[in-house]
């Protein structure tokens, strides 16, 4: 039996367990497989559920504070040729003025 197991995204209980090709959670009773888990993990979405991709424009919906004092982002802020990363900071960008600056995907709406 292995301990590595995913919490269950119905219930978030960790008390999940393997039955052939599923995995089964016995508080909620919730069943799904293990490699749509692994693909769902994948996805960005923006703020209000549209799945995000390499190149989409977006616009930012709250004005952002940098780091370090050097400016803010204001919303409404059109940001053009996204790139998707791994990690906090969901989306890499150029913003004119600013430069090079990472987003999260929580505060962008796809345009």
């Amino acid at each position: 039996m292995s301990d590595n197991l995913p919490p269950c995204p119905e219930c978030a209980s960790t008390f999940t367990y393997e039955m052939d090709a599923l995995l089964v959670c016995p508080e909620c009773g919730h069943e799904w497989s293990a490699s749509a888990q692994e693909s769902d993990d994948d996805i960005v979405r923006d703020s209000v559920g549209n799945v995000l991709s390499d190149g989409d424009t977006v616009s930012v919906i709250k004005s952002l504070k940098l780091q370090g004092g050097s400016g803010s982002v204001k919303a409404g802020t059109k940001v053009r040729n996204i790139r998707l990363v791994a990690g906090g900071h969901d989306i890499d960008c150029k913003i004119p003025g600013l430069g090079q600056i990472g987003l999260k995907s929580q505060f962008v709406k796809k345009i």
